[in-house]
């Protein structure tokens, strides 16, 4: 399947991301790393703030494909344990700079209204307690979600340095506290 400009260009956006950090997101740099001229950028993306949504809105949606490939189908389609399960061993997987970066910034006060990681997160993710819950199925959940966040976190700091056979073993771990009880609720 050939990919449009627009994928081609958000490809290598992120591509300069990763290798150089957020700042060296210009037109320039990334027309280049793309092989299209300026203009052929700005004709898909007329600021440099349309690019930086643009890039955000591309990461959360392969972010969310890796899942439902994962998984066969789709967030809708699966149980929350199902859901859960495929979260953790997503987050298992090492982030890439470009992940981190946005995902960080998107809980930033800039663009409230503009958080597309929040709602893939909500779908595939456990729900933090409610205030004077004393469900300990839904505590373990989160538990867990947490744990898959400091490990895609670990990861994406460190550059992926974990052995293949401890992360599979954290990755286990992590997923032996979710609990099929309190998921069948959810």
């Amino acid at each position: 399947m050939r990919t449009s400009k627009r994928e081609r260009i958000l490809d290598a956006a992120v591509s300069v991301i990763n290798r150089d950090g957020v700042r060296a997101v210009t037109f320039e740099s990334v027309a280049a790393e793309a092989q299209l001229t300026r203009g052929g950028l700005l004709y898909h993306f007329p600021s440099r703030e349309a690019l930086l949504r643009g890039i955000d809105e591309h990461l959360v949606q392969s972010w969310e494909a890796s899942m439902e490939a994962l998984l066969g189908k789709s967030a809708g389609e699966a149980t929350a344990l199902e859901r859960y399960q495929t979260f953790v061993r997503v987050s298992a997987q090492s982030a890439t700079r470009a992940e981190l970066m946005f995902m960080l910034d998107s809980v930033g006060p800039e663009f409230p209204s503009e958080r597309p990681w929040a709602p893939v997160v909500q779908r595939w993710a456990p729900s933090p307690p409610a205030a004077g819950s004393d469900d300990p199925a839904v505590l373990d959940n989160f538990v867990a979600r947490l744990a898959a966040d400091g490990l895609w976190i670990y990861e994406a700091m460190y550059g992926g340095q974990l052995d293949e056979k401890v992360r599979a073993q954290l990755t286990e771990r992590i997923g032996g506290l979710l609990s099929p009880e309190q998921s069948r609720k959810a």
